[in-house]
């Protein structure tokens, strides 16, 4: 392994921003991980492994594993995320749980399968996917939205709390190329998101704002960078 070449995991890495941050890094030389419960075909720098970020013990396995076959963890993207959009009103109880399952414990599970590591080397760095929904609120968005806001706030409380030598970062996208929109059942829902999607950005956009955080010199820690397509705007 070179000096620049850094051992990273991906969650949520089958699909959208996952799979780009994947693809990215790998091609940029450093060992990548990428985790989902869907296949992830190998290729040259990077190896699938299946991962439920809702299983606790699926995720130890996962950052366990990767530290076992190469000695460390520099650093882990906790991507994973779902986005099934719907008014309160309707009441989709499940698709709640299954929100805060996946974008708030996934990301916990994810710290606490990887913090220790970073905290016997003295060095990684944690970066989170959360979304321009953790700062604004819109119909159809309120469950989601506290989800990424409680992305958002747990980052940034283990950027405070973190010793000298681990980096935290939040990227926050806006309209992104990917499959979440295709999770929305609420008719309501799917149809306002139609027409917010006219404008988006691809995947690899954000993917490079991962690679743009990772590849800063160690004594610079960029805390998050909200990156959406130009002509989307903030909330009313």
């Amino acid at each position: 392994m070179t000096e620049q070449q850094k051992i990273i995991l991906v969650t949520g890495a089958s699909s959208g921003i996952g799979a780009a941050t994947a693809q990215r890094l790998a091609i940029a030389g450093h060992v990548v991980v990428a985790g989902a419960r869907r296949p992830i075909a190998a290729a040259e720098r990077l190896e699938p492994a299946h991962l439920d970020v809702t299983d606790r013990d699926s995720m130890t396995r996962f950052v366990t594993g990767a530290a076992e076959r190469h000695g460390r963890v520099d650093v882990l993207v906790a991507n994973a995320g779902v986005m099934p959009l719907s008014r309160l009103d309707a009441l989709l109880v499940d698709e709640w749980d299954r929100m805060i399952d996946v974008n708030v414990r996934g990301l916990l599970h994810g710290i606490a399968a990887v913090l220790p590591f970073f905290q016997r080397q003295g060095a990684g760095h944690l970066i989170t996917t959360a979304s321009v929904g953790a700062h604004e609120v819109v119909p159809t968005s309120a469950v989601y939205s506290g989800t990424k806001y409680a992305a958002w706030a747990i980052t940034e409380g283990l950027r405070q709390e973190s010793e000298p030598g681990i980096r935290v970062t939040t990227i926050t996208p806006g309209v992104t190329e990917s499959e979440l929109a295709g999770q929305i059942t609420d008719p309501y829902a799917r149809a306002a998101m139609t027409e917010y999607r006219r404008d988006v950005i691809a995947a690899d956009a954000v993917a490079r704002a991962v690679q743009f955080a990772i590849d800063q010199p160690a004594d610079v820690d960029v805390n998050e960078i909200i990156v959406r397509p130009t002509r989307q705007r903030p909330a009313a």
